[in-house]
């Protein structure tokens, strides 16, 4: 009994058995024939290009695989012959779609570019001028601050020049009238 159930399990998974069909494609590096039987001794059907989608019957005998071509026709070729990956001639338009798809991305991103470098330039033009006007601003403000130094230390000079004036003809008169001779008193006693 065990056997019986190993025997239909093998059965069930073996691939030639399964006649599920699966896309595959034929190399594109190729220029194949159809053959009517699992060899080069049986009659050729036709030939299958480099690159066509083929459905693979899942039967193969030897170096060989049965195959329906694009056109509905049924035989074998080479198993080498055989790829399950997609061939150049499927992948191309593909390709191509995605190839567009990112330029169109590519020229956007270069368009957002084009515009964000003008809005840089700009704000970099923006920021030249107003570098400059902070420049002469802070010119204006350190000449304007010398400026006042120069007229606080003019006042002093100025307060001390006239402080001085002062103190001198002070004592110039002080001394005037030390020597200027004094009125004699009246004697109570002349008449």
């Amino acid at each position: 009994m065990l056997r019986l159930l190993s025997l239909v399990a093998l059965m069930l998974l073996s691939p030639s058995l399964l006649a599920a069909e699966q896309t595959r494609y034929i190399s594109d590096n190729v220029y194949t024939f159809l053959h009517g039987g699992p060899g080069t001794q049986y009659r050729i059907l036709g030939s299958v290009e480099a690159g066509q989608p083929v459905t693979y019957s899942g039967e193969t005998q030897g170096d060989y695989v049965k195959i329906v071509d694009h056109k509905g026709r049924e035989g074998w070729v080479d198993a080498n012959l055989i790829s399950s990956e997609k061939s150049f001639r499927v992948q191309l338009p593909e390709v191509q779609t995605k190839l567009d798809q990112v330029q169109a991305e590519l020229s956007q991103v270069t368009a957002d570019s084009n515009d964000s470098a003008q809005i840089i330039r700009q704000l970099r033009s923006q920021l030249a001028t107003a570098e400059e006007s902070l420049s002469i601003a802070s010119n204006e403000r350190d000449s304007a601050t010398r400026e006042l130094a120069s007229i606080q230390n003019n006042e002093r000079y100025e307060m001390l020049k006239q402080g001085g004036m002062i103190a001198g003809a002070g004592i110039i008169l002080g001394v005037i009238l030390v020597y200027l001779p004094r009125p004699r008193r009246r004697q109570k006693n002349r008449w």
